[in-house]
């Protein structure tokens, strides 16, 4: 003899559902006791990005990249507006042969992001370790954007550079959060 299961409940036997014993749900919205699964305030990977594809794209004209050469300085004004909160945006042009230090991590920062992005010209990142060998070369694609990484010979040991290897002057983004 088969039984037949219906999948409603009998009419005449209502089902309460109660939400007192799902935590997930009582507890949306309130404050977590758990230092793990606060609220992270930083800015994501993605965030960071998109602040570069933008600024990089007010930047897209020659005639408005930076006049001094060789030095990382703040972008100018019409690109930071795209940069939200906790989030510094720079510039650097460089000439044919030149370099310029990339990033130094420094102790208290260690959970800082920084994102690269190829505006003009042709440029490469080398990661040189504590015996001044280079350990590692990336090219900066144009219209990619760039993660960075602590230096492969660990911080304050390891350092980056940032080398223009084209004919013509390079420019390279940098927001860091």
């Amino acid at each position: 003899m088969s039984r037949r299961i219906s999948p409603t409940a009998p009419s005449g036997t209502a089902a309460r559902i109660s939400l007192e014993g799902v935590g997930d749900v009582v507890d949306a919205g309130s404050r977590s006791g758990y230092a793990h699964l606060r609220e992270r305030r930083a800015p994501t990977l993605g965030r960071l990005c998109s602040a570069a594809r933008d600024a990089a794209a007010v930047l897209a004209a020659p005639s408005r990249w930076p006049e001094r050469r060789g030095r990382w300085q703040p972008a100018p004004r019409h690109a930071r507006l795209h940069a939200g909160g906790g989030m510094r945006v720079s510039v650097v042009a460089l000439e044919p042969n030149s370099f310029v230090a990339g990033t130094q991590v420094r102790g208290g920062r260690s959970g800082s992001l920084e994102v690269l992005h190829l505006v003009g010209g042709r440029a490469h990142l080398i990661d040189s370790g504590p015996d001044g060998w280079m350990r590692s070369a990336a090219e900066l694609a144009p219209g990619r954007t760039r993660v960075v990484g602590a230096p492969v010979g660990g911080g304050r040991r390891g350092q980056q550079f940032l080398v223009n290897t084209g004919d013509e002057v390079a420019v390279v983004l940098r927001v860091t959060a």
